[in-house]
């Protein structure tokens, strides 16, 4: 559920994003409103970025990886994010990875103040808009569709400007044998360098992650400084990533 959505938004994108062929006239049948209703749903959801409009209908306007990733966990993503943004104080900071759940921390930031937020994840944007008090760069370079972030050698060379008290990242799949592992290079070499301009290093990851190993290593798991998880993480394997030396929060 997109807290920026109604409820029939929200029910309008999800049958988008099963079926990019669907009318103005087929959504109105589905949802018994009117044609009308349906225009209006799809113009407010064309105003907030969430669709593109068609000739007799729409598509959503994010990569299909980045639709189904925000389906997958979302409760605990959000829970999540939510004790991720409760560690950030006023006056912080912080570098935010792109992905589904480090992305959510901009939503729980709403009422800080003077925080100042760099990260390559265009998802970001969406949250940052209606957060004025939130000081947010966006580091340049090669836009990724299907991570909904920006890469390469320019947002290595913009990430190396800037010190923080924290970098927020997220991964493909972890464990103290593998690491933290992803399918995209381009999105590992982001992570190594947040994690050298920051004093703490703290990976966003919800349970289902764990014991996953993608093609590209990452980072040796101690070269975070905490884990924020949730609490369907087996115990064994806390107590396993607490003995490494690693902080663990389960929520």
């Amino acid at each position: 559920m997109n807290p920026f959505l109604s409820e029939r938004e929200n029910k309008i994108l999800n049958m988008l994003i099963e079926d990019y062929n669907l009318s103005v006239t087929r959504l109105s049948e589905l949802l018994e409103v009117s044609a009308v209703t349906i225009r209006s749903d799809l113009s407010s959801m064309e105003e907030k970025g969430f669709i593109l409009r068609t000739r007799g209908g729409a598509l959503p306007a994010f990569h299909p990886d980045i639709l189904a990733s925000q389906k997958d966990h979302p409760e605990e993503k959000n829970r999540i994010a939510k004790a991720a943004a409760n560690m950030v104080k006023e006056g912080d900071a912080i570098m935010i990875d792109d992905g589904t759940t480090t992305s959510l921390l901009m939503k729980y930031m709403m009422g800080k103040r003077n925080i100042h937020v760099v990260t390559n994840s265009t998802l970001a944007l969406t949250y940052a808009r209606v957060n004025p008090t939130v000081h947010l760069t966006m580091v340049g370079g090669e836009f990724k569709p299907a991570a909904e972030s920006l890469v390469g050698p320019v947002s290595l060379t913009h990430l190396e400007r800037y010190h923080v008290n924290y970098a927020f990242v997220g991964t493909g799949g972890f464990s103290l044998k593998t690491g933290m592992t992803t399918h995209i290079e381009e999105s590992a070499e982001i992570i190594k360098h947040m994690e050298r301009q920051a004093d703490k290093t703290v990976l966003m990851a919800d349970s289902s992650k764990y014991g996953k190993s993608g093609f590209v290593k990452i980072l040796p798991l101690n070269s975070v400084d905490m884990i924020i998880t949730d609490k369907d993480m087996p115990q064994s394997v806390v107590k396993e990533i607490q003995e490494a030396g690693i902080e663990v929060l389960q929520v």
